[in-house]
């Protein structure tokens, strides 16, 4: 593959090109209008998951870099706040050509510091800035309304911005949410304070330096950090009163409670899932099951995805149909290296991930579950690089009680469960704390519309999976999250509203 970018990268795009353009820069957080080093001085490693090798040292920030960040913040949000909202989506589209113009950079940083392949993070860059302009079509939408609430005064409401507002990124879709989720808070006349993941900071760095040529100054701050510091500073600071935080349930649950134990905040979660896809004998059998290699997400991030459709549900009638199609579809996938053309799967973003995905599926196995394909034998299509691999892999005759049934492996691993009935079924899906996604396959109108409504998920597919809609709420129910965001609502969160009633004569100076 050869491209051009103004960006550094070069005519030579391989993966010595790319690593060596990552190497050659310095990282540094974007606070204030300025690339800064973090206030310590420290940095930390980040490592290409493809090779295991060393890509760049980042800066390790802290609580004084997180308070640096919030003073900038603060001081660009007033006049922000002050911007006309069409001004502030003239700014926000302007963002996302900028980002258009480095598609081919940022998406090369992704694949090498995350290992999903090249093409899939180019996917992830068009998806953000889908987001960009998406929001900012809906900059008319930050409306009040006059409420009759008496015949003889005025009220009304309008939204206005909270101030600064803390997003706390995952590893799995770094650009993505980087820069697509910083559109809600943006155009509500929000300063934005981004902590990425640890794992994966590139891009978000770059993607701090990129908004600094277009946003005012201190508009848009990223402040990376490897340890619990500098996302336990975002999160109780007593003057940041508006938190987004992507990730794992466990981890949302202590971002709620050291968020309510500092200030009264108001916090989005969007958490983990292990969700189901139900297969009915009445279905497009052939499709379902290219469906449930579809749903895990295995190209576009090896499947660690809260979304993935991670349980698959088979009516005991068919089940010897369509398992077989999924086991070979699965065997079928070519794993490699991010920057290998050939590459449909990279491997997982560390080694930790890939001992817990390893872990999970063993004491399955050893608790009875049927290997189908992959787990811990050699795969032909893998791979023998150092990275941090683990083949596409389906276990079969899975007891609901497994870990491996309800605990989130975020990995290549689809579990595969057989049911007699509507209400069996139903029941399985729902027997978890989480409630994220949810994937019918069925002929049956009826049966569809009923299971839409007795499943308990926040974002259901009749007939298909794994894909999102310009507009349609994303979120979870019970532990899979609070708030909906990818929508309308998503924008008006970062709003609070204020009641005005007018009581009495008023008369213009």
């Amino acid at each position: 593959m050869t491209s051009t970018t103004a960006s550094g990268i070069g005519a030579a795009f391989d993966a010595q090109g790319v690593a060596g353009y990552v190497a050659g820069r310095t990282w540094r957080l974007a606070i204030g209008g300025e690339l800064v080093d973090a206030a310590s001085g420290r940095t930390y490693p980040t490592f290409d998951p493809s090779t295991r090798t060393l890509l760049a040292h980042v800066p390790d920030g802290d609580a004084a870099d997180v308070e640096r960040a919030y003073r900038a913040a603060a001081a660009a949000q007033e006049q922000w706040a002050e911007t006309a909202p069409r001004q502030r989506a003239r700014l926000l589209r302007d963002l996302a050509a900028l980002v258009d113009e480095h598609a081919l950079e940022l998406a090369a940083l992704d694949a090498v510091d995350l290992g999903s392949p090249l093409r899939s993070m180019l996917l992830d860059v068009e998806r953000a800035t889908d987001s960009l302009r998406l929001f900012a079509d809906w900059s008319l939408q930050l409306t009040g309304e006059v409420v009759p609430a008496s015949a003889e005064h005025l009220h009304y409401t309008r939204r206005e911005p909270f101030g600064v507002v803390g997003r706390i990124l995952p590893f799995n879709h770094p650009l993505m949410f980087a820069a697509g989720k910083a559109a809600a808070p943006l155009l509500a006349g929000n300063a934005l304070i981004i902590k990425p993941a640890h794992q994966t900071p590139l891009s978000a760095l770059r993607f701090g330096e990129l908004a600094q040529q277009v946003l005012p100054a201190g508009l848009v701050n990223v402040v990376s950090g490897q340890g619990p510091e500098t996302g336990a500073a975002l999160v109780t600071h007593p003057r940041i009163r508006r938190l987004a935080f992507i990730g794992s349930e466990r981890t949302g649950r202590l971002v709620q409670a050291a968020a309510a134990a500092a200030a009264v905040k108001q916090v989005s979660l969007e958490l983990g899932g292990k969700n189901a896809m139900l297969v009915f004998p009445d279905a497009d059998l052939a499709a379902a099951a290219r469906s449930a290699v579809t749903g895990m997400n295995l190209e576009a991030s090896t499947g660690q995805s809260c979304g993935s459709t991670s349980r698959l549900l088979l009516h005991a009638s068919i089940a010897d149909q369509v398992l077989p199609a999924v086991v070979d579809a699965f065997q079928a996938l070519r794993v490699g290296p991010a920057l290998d053309e050939a590459t449909e799967v990279g491997p997982l973003v560390s080694e930790q991930q890939q001992e817990k995905v390893r872990g999970l599926v063993d004491d399955a196995v050893a608790a009875g579950a049927v290997l189908e394909c992959g787990g811990t034998t050699a795969s032909a299509a893998a791979p023998t690089e150092a990275g941090f691999y683990y083949p596409p892999t389906v276990l079969s005759a899975v007891d609901p009680a497994m870990r491996i049934a309800r605990e989130e492996a975020f990995g290549p691993v689809l579990t595969v469960f057989t049911f007699q009935t509507e209400a069996e079924a139903v029941a399985l899906a729902n027997d978890l704390d989480y409630g994220l996604t949810a994937s019918v396959w069925t002929s049956d109108i009826n049966r569809a519309h009923r299971l839409a409504h007795d499943l308990e998920a926040g974002f259901v597919w009749i007939n298909g999976s794994s894909q999102h809609f310009p507009g349609v709420p994303y979120g979870g129910v019970k532990a899979s999250g609070i708030g909906r965001e990818e929508c309308l609502d998503e924008l008006l969160s970062f709003t609070q509203v204020k009641s005005v009633n007018v009581m009495g004569a008023l008369a213009r100076r």
